[in-house]
């Protein structure tokens, strides 16, 4: 079973949308489960962003034993020490990812909202981040879901879906 955790205010319509098309996907039952409130502890005032780790570590730490994965969702800017940003940040054939719809939103970039585009990008960056939680590193085809996105328009530009290769390492 997958499981989706908001970490603070995430909309619950995003939650519910991702939950149908991940069960697709994955062919396994996804739930969502209650969110965990505070992000402070993983702020930071200098770069006025998030760390994605410490977020990564407190959702690893949740209580989710009946979760073969588990999916965080934030709506705020993450980073990593070596990047300026991510778009989210996984354990690598481990047992839980983190997302950002921050940077997935139009409106980030002073755009006018494309609510198509938007569930688009977050079901790319979540199957992104759950295919590194079942071992996949990332991937030379751009048009494959693990390939890595430098930006936003490396995550337009790619599937939703693996490519051949990808799959076959998914299902072994």
């Amino acid at each position: 079973m997958l499981c989706i955790v908001p970490v603070g205010e995430v909309e619950h319509s995003v939650l519910l949308n991702l939950k149908l098309k991940l069960k697709e996907i994955f062919g396994l039952g996804v739930q969502i489960k209650e969110g965990l409130e505070k992000l402070d502890y993983a702020y930071n005032p200098e770069r006025k962003q998030y760390f994605s780790s410490a977020i990564l570590k407190k959702i690893k730490k949740g209580s989710y034993k009946e979760c073969e994965k588990v999916l965080g969702i934030v709506d705020v800017d993450l980073y990593v020490p070596s990047l300026n940003f991510v778009f989210g940040e996984a354990d690598i054939d481990g047992k839980a990812c983190v997302i950002s719809l921050c940077r997935l939103k139009q409106s980030f970039y002073s755009l006018p909202e494309d609510q198509k585009l938007f569930e688009q990008r977050v079901l790319k960056e979540a199957v992104h981040e759950l295919g590194h939680t079942f071992g996949l590193s990332h991937c030379p085809d751009p048009k494959c879901v693990m390939h890595f996105s430098n930006s936003l328009r490396d995550t337009d530009i790619k599937s939703h879906d693996f490519c051949e290769n990808c799959k076959k390492l998914l299902w072994k």
